[in-house]
C-alpha cells in the first residue's frame, strides 16, 4: 500500500472516531500527524510542524477575545439593536444584510476570512439574539464573501486571473466574478429558505414600537428544532442596552480599527485584533475578566489539528499525488469533475487559493488540447474550491463556529460538518454541468 493512500485511510479512521467516540477531531489529527509523519513519511518534528496554521491560530484567538471582550461590556448587544433598526424591524432582512456586506468587503479588495472575521461574530450574535438558525446566518456570512470574492480587483479574483495569463489559458475576468456571484447567490437562497428564512417575517411586537426599542418578531418557535429554526421573541432593549457607555464607544472605535487595518494598511487580522483586545482589557479590566476563557480553545484545538494533519499530507505528497492520477485520465470531462470535486474536498480542509493554483495548472494538458473550454473550466474550479468555505475545517468555517455565541458548539459544528458535506457533493457536479459541459471559452 502507498504511503500516500496509508495518509488518506488514517484521515478516514480519525473523522470515525472522532464521530463515534466523541473525541476533540483535532487532538485526533495532531497524533495522527506524529504518526503518519514520523512512521509513514519519515518527517522529522520540524516537517510535522509545517502544517501548523500559525496564522489561523492567531485570528481564532484574536478575534474571538475581541469579541469576547465587546459581549462583555454590551457592545454587541448595541450593535445588534443598530442592525434591527437599520432595517426598519425586518429581521428577515438582516441574513441578506450579512451578505451583501461581507460581499461588498470581498469585492473592494478584502481577503475572505478578514471579512467574515469582522462580520460574523456580530452576524451570530444577531442570530443568538432574534432566535435565527446560526447555520443559515454562519452560511449567508460565508457564501456572501465567496460572492464578492472573484472581483476584477478583489484577492482571489487577482490570483486567480494571475495564474490564468501566466498559463497562457484563455480568461475572463467578468465570467469568473459573475459565476462565484451567481453560484453563491443560488445557495444563499437555497439556505435561507431551508433553514427557516421565510419565517422570519419582521412583524414589530406591540409592545416593542416605542422610541429607540428594538424589533421583536411576534411567531414564536423552540430554537433548538433542528435546522429549521423559527423566530424567537427577544427582549425589549432597556435604556442599558441602547446607551453608548464609554466602554462600548472605545469597544466601537477598536472594531472599526480592525476593519481599516485589515482592509486599508493590510494588516493581520489576528495580531490587530488581539493588540485591540489587549488595550482594551487593561483599560476596562473588570468587562473583559472572563473574556480569555470564553475563547473558542476546542475549535482552535479541532481546526489546528485537522489542517496540521492536512498539511502533513501536502509534505508528503499525497495532494498531488491525487490530483496528478486524476488529470492523467483520458477522458476530458471525467478528468473535469474530478478535478472539481478534489477542489472541493482538499479546499474544505486546506487554503482554496492554494488549491486553484495547484489545480489549474495541472487542467492545462488537456485544456490545451481545446476538448474543454477554459473559461468555464477555471470558473468551474473556482467556484468548487470556495464554495465550500462553510465547511468547520476552513478558515471561513472555523470564524462562524468560533464567533457563534450561546450555541451547543458541538451540534454546530456537525451542522457545519453537514452541510459542508452536502456543498462539496452537489456543487462540484452543478458548476461542472453549468459551465463545464457546455464549453465555455
Amino acid at each position: 500500500m502507498s504511503p500516500e493512500l496509508i495518509s488518506i485511510l488514517v484521515l478516514v479512521v480519525v473523522f470515525v472516531i472522532a464521530t463515534t467516540r466523541s473525541v476533540n477531531m483535532g487532538a485526533l489529527a495532531f497524533a495522527a500527524a506524529f504518526g503518519v509523519g514520523g512512521l509513514v513519511a519519515d518527517l522529522d518534528a520540524d516537517g510535522i510542524f509545517a502544517g501548523f496554521p500559525g496564522d489561523l491560530f492567531v485570528v481564532l484567538v484574536g478575534v474571538t477575545y475581541l469579541f469576547a471582550i465587546a459581549r462583555a461590556n454590551g457592545t454587541t448587544d448595541w450593535l445588534v439593536h443598530a442592525a434591527v433598526r437599520l432595517v426598519r424591524g425586518r429581521v428577515a432582512l438582516i441574513p441578506w444584510v450579512m451578505f451583501a456586506l461581507t460581499g461588498a468587503l470581498t469585492a473592494i479588495g478584502a481577503v475572505s476570512p478578514a471579512a467574515v472575521a469582522i462580520v460574523a461574530p456580530i452576524a451570530l450574535s444577531f442570530a443568538a439574539r432574534y432566535g435565527i438558525s446560526p447555520l443559515l446566518m454562519g452560511a449567508m456570512v460565508v457564501h456572501g464573501a465567496q460572492a464578492g470574492g472573484f472581483s476584477p480587483i478583489s484577492i482571489y479574483g487577482s490570483i486567480v486571473n494571475g495564474i490564468v495569463e501566466r498559463e497562457n489559458l484563455p480568461g475572463n475576468e467578468l465570467v469568473l466574478f459573475l459565476s462565484s456571484l451567481a453560484a453563491n447567490l443560488v445557495i444563499a437562497g437555497v439556505v435561507f429558505v431551508v433553514c427557516g428564512g421565510l419565517k422570519l417575517r419582521g412583524d414589530i411586537a406591540a409592545g416593542s414600537r416605542d422610541a429607540g426599542a428594538a424589533p421583536v418578531p411576534q411567531k414564536a418557535a423552540p430554537r433548538d428544532a433542528g435546522l429549521r429554526t423559527d423566530p424567537t421573541p427577544g427582549p425589549t432593549p432597556s435604556t442599558e442596552t441602547t446607551n453608548l457607555t464609554p466602554s462600548r464607544i472605545a469597544t466601537l472605535t477598536s472594531l472599526l480599527a480592525l476593519v481599516v487595518a485589515v482592509l486599508v494598511f493590510d494588516l493581520d487580522a489576528g495580531l490587530t485584533a488581539i493588540t485591540l483586545a489587549v488595550i482594551l482589557s487593561t483599560l476596562w479590566p473588570d468587562d473583559s475578566r472572563k473574556a480569555v476563557g470564553e475563547i473558542a480553545w476546542p475549535t482552535v484545538l479541532l481546526i489546528c489539528g485537522v489542517l496540521t494533519y492536512v498539511g502533513v499530507l501536502d509534505e508528503m505528497g499525497t495532494i498531488t499525488w491525487a490530483g496528478e492520477g486524476v488529470g492523467n485520465i483520458g477522458v476530458p470531462l471525467l478528468a473535469a469533475v474530478l478535478l472539481c470535486y478534489i477542489g472541493a474536498l482538499v479546499s474544505a480542509f486546506a487554503s482554496s487559493v492554494g488549491i486553484m493554483g495547484a489545480l489549474i495548472p495541472l487542467a492545462v494538458p488537456f485544456l490545451e488540447r481545446g476538448e474543454i473550454g477554459a473559461i468555464g473550466m477555471v470558473a468551474a474550479l473556482a467556484v468548487s474550491a470556495t464554495v465550500v468555505d462553510v465547511s468547520p475545517f476552513s478558515t471561513n468555517g472555523a470564524l462562524v463556529l468560533a464567533a457563534a455565541p450561546d450555541v451547543d458548539r458541538e451540534r454546530f459544528f456537525r451542522q457545519l460538518m453537514v452541510y459542508g458535506g452536502i456543498v462539496v457533493a452537489v456543487v462540484p457536479a452543478a458548476a461542472w454541468l453549468v459551465m463545464v459541459v457546455p464549453g465555455w471559452g
